[in-house]
């Protein structure tokens, strides 16, 4: 888990959501690919984890206070994520920091990770190293963006607070390198119940096609 190429075509407008929805802009993508090419749909997202980490709620005898470990040092690093929850599947890489190589490095796994023959459109966030013309996207990835300010039109997040809730509060990292294992292991826990991204990810608009 720790870890070919056309630019991004049109500009950002040409793939938000804002424009006719998000049938009208699978429908663009449908028009460049052969007729009958399978579509998955993914959805793509970043999460910071470090030493600074969250305090998230837990059970507890009533009446009792548990404490919980807050660290105030500062290395981190990030989990690039994301989840095609028609087909239960995730696509993840843990890096250092997000910048367009990261994301080059993502876009590449998730080409791995799509069914032979298959296309794949990804839906995302308008982050700078999400849609700048320097990304090299794979052949079989389109890129959809989200409009600004809708976090809720991405699974992706409802996967970071499950991840957060279940396996990466609440704790102290000695170092950068247990900041890093922490999440693979979060990661791979997660690939490794596919009910589980079907059940937080999958959205009846994204899916009627």
């Amino acid at each position: 888990m720790r870890a070919a190429q056309t630019p991004c075509a049109g500009s950002r407008g040409d793939r938000s959501l804002q424009k006719g929805g998000f049938a009208a802009e699978l429908d663009t993508v449908k028009a460049r690919l052969a007729r009958g090419t399978p579509i998955e749909v993914w959805f793509q997202d970043e999460a910071r984890v470090g030493q600074k980490n969250k305090i998230t709620r837990r059970w507890a005898k009533r009446g009792t206070r548990p404490s919980a470990p807050h660290d105030q040092r500062t290395k981190s690093a990030y989990i690039f994520g994301a989840i095609c929850p028609q087909e239960g599947k995730a696509a993840g890489l843990v890096l250092p920091f997000c910048n367009t190589d990261t994301m080059n490095l993502h876009l590449a796994e998730i080409s791995l990770h799509v069914a032979p023959g298959a296309h794949a459109v990804v839906l995302m966030d308008q982050a700078g190293w999400h849609l700048t013309p320097k990304l090299e996207l794979p052949a079989n990835i389109s890129i959809i963006a989200i409009p600004s300010k809708c976090p809720e039109l991405n699974p992706q997040e409802n996967i970071w607070q499950f991840m957060r809730d279940n396996w990466l509060s609440n704790r102290v990292f000695s170092s950068y390198d247990d900041i890093v294992d922490h999440c693979c292991d979060a990661w791979n826990k997660l690939v490794d119940q596919p009910w589980k991204i079907m059940s937080i990810g999958l959205r009846n608009w994204a899916q009627e096609f």
